[in-house]
């Protein structure tokens, strides 16, 4: 049986968890999905995360929003050198500032490996135990 997709709660984090990111797409062919982006993810949870993070350009909304677009990402979990790659799709996008494109965007992960599941997991316990 597939494992279920249902929204589990983000669990907030004292220290926000760094991102890189780079849109992707199969019918855009624009310069900007050549570039990294940076952001934070201040939740987690094994099936997505909340992304503070900049969209670079406004038309791509509704490529996003009917997950004609989606991101590639990856998390640096400290103090794991090791960076978790997953495949997300938007759910929605929170209040874009025009300016620096810069928003909160709720991902949820398209694809994700099991071992980078459990290793989510274990990062939420440790970081909500006292001086975690």
């Amino acid at each position: 049986m597939p494992e279920s997709t249902r929204e589990r709660p983000l669990v907030r984090l004292r220290q926000p968890a760094e991102v890189r990111y780079k849109f992707l797409s199969k019918t855009r062919q624009d310069p900007e999905q050549n570039e990294i982006y940076e952001g934070t993810a201040p939740s987690l949870s094994s099936v997505g995360c909340l992304l503070d993070g900049k969209i670079p350009r406004i038309d791509w909304l509704a490529d996003l929003l009917m997950q004609k677009m989606v991101l590639g990402v990856n998390l640096l979990l400290p103090p794991d050198p090791e960076p978790l790659k997953v495949l997300g799709e938007v759910h929605w996008i929170e209040r874009i500032d025009e300016e620096t494109g810069r928003c909160r965007i709720r991902l949820s992960f398209r694809e994700i490996t099991q071992a980078d599941r459990n290793r989510i997991f274990t990062f939420q316990v440790k970081a909500q135990l006292p001086g975690g």
